[in-house]
């Protein structure tokens, strides 16, 4: 999962420079997050001009944090919770979450607390959607103790308390090397909040739990009713992502490098479609991140492997299903993460392996990936999320 990568070059050079003018719409902040087993010395707060698409290469701040591979910024974007993802091997073998509070004005990140995420390599996390809890999956790369769901309350000024519900279910064991025990890839909830699903690359289901925490603060969740959902044997189900009218959600399917269909209701998600992400052939293939855009009519899908590409798909507005449009190079290796910027006129992709960010423009109408406008070299970068100026 985690690939050291050799030199880091963020300082290198000025990548994109901006003139100094007034555009406080045009201008924005994004947070990258990184793997620190290089050089790379955790978060980087950058400045991005969304005229040009370019991102400024001299940090406005850099923040030093172990591993910090996953980003979630509460709604109103004054607090930012990171996962360490840390475990056995590395220099703090101990998987943690941390938390920062955001300035207002500066955007400047202050540390409030970090707590032990009671998991190996935790690789996501997200928040409830009143707020209360930090949701993470410990992914753990080693069978024993295998990965978990944590659950974190948050305090109304971002503070973490210790882990209160720990969660985990058998591996499927078809494959033999990465589905021994359960590997928990990430957690999301659905969009009335009621329901909070956890992706489970090492059982190949998606587990269900009901959210209520007046029942029981101290565990909020409790199996639904059904309590998963069956996917394809050795599929390793990665990330899951609903729609914006919460109607549909999609799966990426890490291990055979396809991405699912589902229609919603109800804290059910029935399965309509499965589409391939590879063209055939014996290429390493990997599925990992997957965005809309703001208009709801275009899913992007990341493949890695050889592949190392960016899936473009319209979405059907009745039905929700897909149908490919574009396959475009992401000029790099391991896109680990990406992100539309909030215009949605480019796409940022966070090359891991290649160590860089590379941009590209984005047509809104057709939803196609048009030229690239900047590589950024960045190493080992792992999440993209956009501070958004009101």
């Amino acid at each position: 999962m985690r690939m050291r990568n050799f030199w880091p070059l963020l300082m290198a050079g000025s990548v994109g420079a901006m003139a100094v003018q007034a555009a406080p719409v045009e201008t924005q902040e994004l947070l990258v997050g990184s793997y620190t087993q290089g050089q790379s010395e955790g978060i980087y707060r950058l400045k991005f001009d969304g005229r040009t698409g370019k991102i400024e290469a001299k940090p406005l701040q850099v923040v030093k944090s172990a591993n910090p591979s996953w980003l979630t910024l509460s709604k109103d974007q004054k607090q930012l919770f990171v996962v360490n993802e840390n475990g056995p091997g590395q220099a703090d073998p101990i998987g943690r979450v941390s938390s920062f509070s955001i300035e207002a004005k500066s955007r400047k990140l202050n540390p409030i607390n970090q707590v032990q995420s009671l998991g190996n390599e935790p690789t996501h996390s997200s928040l409830s959607g009143d707020g209360r809890y930090l949701f993470v999956s410990n992914y753990s790369v080693v069978a024993d103790p295998g990965g978990s769901l944590a659950v974190l309350p948050v305090g109304t000024d971002g503070k973490l308390s210790p882990v209160v519900q720990l969660s985990s279910h058998p591996g499927s064991g078809v494959n033999p090397e990465r589905q021994v025990s359960a590997h928990v890839h990430s957690v999301v909830s659905s969009p009335d909040g009621q329901f909070v699903f956890a992706s489970d690359l090492g059982a190949d289901k998606i587990f269900v739990y009901r959210y209520d925490p007046k029942a029981n603060a101290e565990h909020p969740l409790t199996a639904a009713e059904p309590a998963f959902v069956e996917l394809p044997p050795g599929s390793g189900p990665r990330h899951l992502l609903f729609s914006a009218d919460g109607k549909h959600a999609y799966l990426t399917m890490e291990m055979s490098a396809q991405v699912a269909v589902f229609d919603y209701q109800d804290g059910k998600l029935t399965q309509k479609q499965i589409l391939d992400l590879t063209s055939g052939g014996k290429d390493k293939k990997a599925a990992g991140a997957l965005h809309a855009s703001k208009d709801g009519k275009y899913l992007y899908v990341s493949n890695r492997g050889t592949a190392n590409q960016l899936l473009v798909f319209a979405i059907d507005e009745a039905t929700g299903q897909l149908k490919e449009i574009q396959r475009r190079s992401v000029e790099g290796d391991h896109p680990r993460e990406f992100s539309l910027d909030p215009s949605n006129k480019y796409v940022l992709i966070g090359n891991q392996k290649s160590n860089e960010i590379v941009v590209i423009e984005r047509d809104a109408k057709t939803g196609f990936l048009g030229k690239t406008v900047q590589k950024l070299p960045f190493d080992s970068p792992s999440d993209i999320k956009f501070l958004v100026r009101q």
